[in-house]
């Protein structure tokens, strides 16, 4: 039996490219029920919008509000869209950092983890079809392109 890599990259770099929407699904819809510690005066972008923006920076590896605010700032038009932001007014680092560290991290923890949970059992109970239907040898498939914002 050969050995198994160290980097998952190049088992990711075989599985097929899923958009904002398939990835991030349902996600803005459990956050929906988080309350939001802004006053409602001059709040520019929902809590939703802001949230999930950071959980897809987080995701592609961004660990600081710095790097979350770079992710946001640098994502293409359609992404932005997809997520619910105007490709041309995009929460600032300032405004990243000030609302997620005034959220309740329990329940924002609980939010996710009931998405990821989710997600999860998706994926579990449709994995052998689509596996089945969709899967060809790495050697097929056309050169990853990095994903917007990756470093």
């Amino acid at each position: 039996m050969p050995a198994l890599p160290s980097s998952l990259i190049s088992s990711l770099s075989c599985a097929p490219a899923l958009t904002v929407v398939e990835t991030a699904g349902g996600l803005p819809e459990a956050l929906a029920g988080l309350p939001d510690p802004r006053a409602r005066r001059g709040v520019r972008h929902r809590l939703t919008v802001v949230v999930t923006a950071a959980v897809c920076a987080v995701v592609a590896g961004y660990r600081s509000y710095a790097a979350i605010a770079e992710w946001v700032a640098d994502a293409p038009a359609t992404t932005a869209l997809a997520l619910g932001m105007t490709a041309d007014r995009r929460p600032s680092e300032a405004m990243i950092r000030r609302l997620l560290q005034a959220m309740d991290p329990q329940l924002l923890t609980a939010a996710i983890s009931v998405w990821l949970a989710g997600r999860a059992t998706a994926t579990t109970s449709t994995a052998g079809r689509a596996i089945a239907s969709t899967a060809r040898p790495c050697a097929a498939l056309a050169p990853p392109t990095p994903l917007p914002g990756t470093r």
